[in-house]
């Protein structure tokens, strides 16, 4: 990991700031057991490290506000024996001073220091209802101090979803975070390239995500940011298809949907292309149709505008696009209208992106759509899925095209984060020539 104990310092310290007074207790992720005494691959919580920085796993931070605030680490102790088995542990006494807390215990003693570290705080934040076993640990540790009310000690009498800030601090990224997704990006840009370029019919998906996995892996992104979607002729039209065990025909279109996570952070790229390097007519109809509405999404996603102009942009092309396809009927408010068009694009046009691929933060405050800030980052990904039907033309069927982009918005509009990878129909052709 690249990140920069300092920027995490000062993470921690704007979350005090926005307590104002109290307690703040963020646990990592557990290990999860995949069968017998193996694990999947440990990842930790975005939360926890966005402000630690720390990831290995059985951790948590707390954060004590007031007069002399405190950051404190709880972690597993150094163990030279299972250091053989299991690898490098950091320890408290590292910890502290690697990662700049205030003090670091060993895990084992938590319940002890946080019964201590509770008394007389007003106000208790952490993830509520995250973890079931959390909230109950939680609340008899804050019973227990409740239980010493005679010796003057006062438990906290407000709780406080903490994740309430953390996802308006996360929601904009700086120019540290910008740079690991703008590496992140250009990764699972040569990932799609490599996909493209190694495709043809007889194939099976499996295959395809091999080569999209080897590309993330040889660069340094151990691990996808979410299961790749892989998705060939029909399967495209299932929009979380992961199977990716079909075998690529002539004349299908393929559909990938897969982005590298980097350092914490997620890309998150479609692109469709043909199998067998070249649209036939009506695949390039539907796909002219699809790129003219991400185009159109893009150039709404301004700094000053609503998180929702992009979507609406997008549904006044693809509605009538549909129209000229005889997918729908009527004008282009009458579909828009009657939501008919939802029968051919059933989802929104993009979602918040960051170190979750469908990243933490608010579309509406309140009941309005939010304004779109430089910072922000999201994804914009218009599409177009055709299921075989007696009133749908027979050259459409099975058509399933989606294109998605990672975008930024800036002080002077948007920066395309993803924008090198190829996505006209002259580009992909070329590039699979090749």
């Amino acid at each position: 990991m690249t990140i920069d104990p300092s920027i995490c310092a000062k993470r921690r310290d704007r979350l005090l700031e926005k307590m104002q007074r109290g307690i703040a207790i963020i646990p990592t992720a557990p290990e999860v057991a995949r069968n017998g005494d193996t694990h999947y691959s440990y990842r930790y919580d975005s939360n926890f490290y966005y402000l630690s920085g720390f990831i290995e796993p059985e951790a948590v931070l707390v954060l004590v506000s007031g007069n002399e605030p405190q950051t404190i680490l709880f972690c597993r102790e150094k163990n030279l024996e299972r250091e053989v088995w299991d690898g490098f542990r950091v320890g408290p006494d590292a910890a502290k001073e690697q990662y700049g807390f205030d003090a670091a215990y060993p895990i084992a003693q938590l319940d002890e220091k946080l019964a201590e570290l509770m008394g007389n705080q007003p106000a208790l934040f952490y993830p509520v209802g995250h973890d079931t076993a959390w909230d109950q640990r939680i609340l008899k540790l804050r019973g227990e101090v409740q239980a010493k009310v005679r010796s003057g000690i006062r438990a906290p009498n407000e709780i406080h979803d903490v994740r309430t800030l953390l996802n308006e601090m996360r929601l904009f990224k700086d120019e540290h975070e910008l740079a690991i997704m703008r590496s992140a990006a250009e990764i699972s840009t040569q990932a799609h390239r490599r996909a493209m370029q190694f495709a043809h019919p007889g194939q099976f998906e499996y295959q395809i995500e091999a080569e999209l996995l080897h590309e993330f892996c040889r660069h340094g992104a151990r691990h996808p940011a979410y299961p790749s979607i892989v998705a060939g002729g029909a399967n495209a039209c299932v929009l979380h298809y992961v199977g990716n065990n079909a075998m690529l025909k002539d004349g299908d279109l393929l559909l990938i949907d897969a982005g590298c996570e980097l350092d914490g952070y997620a890309s998150d790229i479609t692109r469709t292309f043909p199998v067998n390097g070249r649209f036939l007519a009506a695949q390039k109809d539907v796909y002219e149709i699809v790129l003219t509405t991400q185009a159109a999404a893009i150039a709404a996603a301004q700094p000053g505008n609503a998180w929702n102009a992009p979507h609406d942009a997008a549904l006044r092309v693809l509605a009538q696009g549909f129209i000229d396809l005889k997918l729908c009927k009527g004008s282009v408010d009458a579909v828009l209208e009657s939501e008919s068009y939802k029968r051919f694009y059933m989802h929104r046009t993009g979602h918040w992106l960051g170190m979750d691929v469908h990243d933490v933060g608010d579309y509406k405050v309140g009941d309005t759509w939010r304004t779109l800030q430089p910072g922000m980052v999201f994804t914009v990904e218009p599409g177009c899925y055709i299921r075989p039907a007696d009133d749908v033309p027979l050259a459409l069927w099975n058509i399933g095209i989606r294109i998605e982009d990672d975008v930024a918005i800036t002080a002077l509009g948007n920066e395309v984060l993803t924008a090198a990878a190829p996505k006209t129909v002259a580009e992909i052709e070329e590039l699979m020539r090749q």
